[in-house]
């Protein structure tokens, strides 16, 4: 058993905390990281405010890379020493959805079996499974994705999810390929990615929608040719202008909201594509005419987890990323200490960062 310090959710909206967690030795199928970096994604936010549940306390913490500390038994592929990204799916390859072929559906994604607790053995809910605010967690081991160790932790972790959820909405999801042009409708860390995943694709017109300058500008940073404050304008007619009056191809809305949901659906061109990646709040409802629905064609997609494969995906961007194609770099705005993750989501709340940075080892 081992006792690290971990970051904790201990009730809804209350300011997380230090706390001694017990973590186990890996078991059979199970793979103990020793934890370099960790990004303060929304998501973890989500689980404080108790948005996504109420099974608290929660170890937060998710988008990570590190290193395999120890693997169990039956465990073939990683091996202590590796340098992995942690993926909160890890395909079954058993589920109906893997046995179609469609292992990014996967319906019953893998976890530890083993629990880590709190000192006086209270069961710890791990964010998407994972829990990486420590420097040690116990995952699946499938959940850990060998990569390229010549990479920057800060930087490789965040392909574990916010990276991963912008480029594959674009890429995977919305399948922007070359000539085409894309809207993304909220420029932090998931939009931006969707904008550096559209111009690694080929777009030609990538229009950035926010009500931020300063996100705007960032946004330009990572490939957006064209930028619009929805707060000054309407980015319906702004973005039709661009595209000489038809809408773009793919309209990425990665915020979450009803109303730019709405502006995303109208915002895009005959026979478009829309692709919800921003996470909504359970009580949201959208109301379109079916009319709309029916006359424009096209297609309306949620995007879970960018649609990724890690083990295909991971290694193919951490590439990229080397070739210096990728700008994951771009993408962190501070390296925190552990203690610092409250003050990181005041931050995130403030949109004064794209990503905070845990480092642990």
């Amino acid at each position: 058993m081992n006792k690290v310090q971990a970051v904790i959710s201990a009730s809804k909206g209350a300011p997380v905390s230090l706390e001694t967690i017990l973590v186990p030795d890996p078991g059979p199928g199970e793979a103990l990281i020793r934890v370099q970096a960790s990004g303060v994604c929304h998501t973890d936010l989500h689980y404080r405010e108790g948005a996504i549940g109420d099974e608290f306390p929660y170890f937060l913490g998710h988008e990570a890379a590190g290193v395999v500390e120890k693997v169990g038994d039956d465990v073939d592929n990683v091996a202590a020493g590796d340098f992995v990204i942690i993926a909160w799916r890890a395909p079954c390859n058993s589920c109906r959805s893997c046995l179609r072929g469609r292992p990014w559906y996967c319906f019953d994604s893998r976890n530890a079996t083993q629990q880590m607790t709190l000192e006086d053995g209270t069961p710890l809910s791990p964010a998407l499974g994972i829990g990486a605010f420590a420097e040690l967690t116990l995952v699946a081991a499938g959940q850990a994705v060998k990569v390229n160790p010549a990479a920057d932790p800060k930087a490789a972790g965040l392909i574990g999810c916010g990276i991963m959820a912008g480029l594959g909405a674009a890429i995977n999801t919305g399948g922007v390929s070359r000539g085409d042009s894309v809207a993304v409708f909220g420029c932090g860390g998931v939009g931006d990615a969707a904008i550096a995943g559209s111009k690694l694709a080929g777009a030609h017109t990538i229009i950035a929608v926010d009500i931020d300058d300063r996100k705007l500008a960032w946004a330009k940073g990572f490939g957006a040719t064209h930028t619009v404050n929805s707060r000054e304008v309407d980015p319906v007619e702004a973005i039709q202008n661009i595209t000489g009056g038809n809408g773009a191809d793919v309209c990425v809305e990665a915020i979450g909201l009803p109303q730019t949901y709405e502006q995303a659906f109208f915002a895009r061109d005959l026979a478009g594509t829309v692709v919800l990646v921003g996470v909504p709040s359970p009580e949201m409802k959208i109301t379109l005419p079916m009319i709309e629905v029916f006359g424009r064609g096209g297609v309306l997609k949620s995007s879970w987890y960018g649609d990724c494969l890690p083990t295909r995906d991971f290694p193919m961007y951490i590439d990229l990323y080397m070739q210096g194609r990728l700008d994951l770099d771009g993408f962190v705005s501070e390296s925190i200490g552990i203690g610092d993750v409250e003050e990181a989501f005041h931050k995130m709340e403030r949109g004064e960062v794209l990503r905070s940075v845990v480092g642990l080892n």
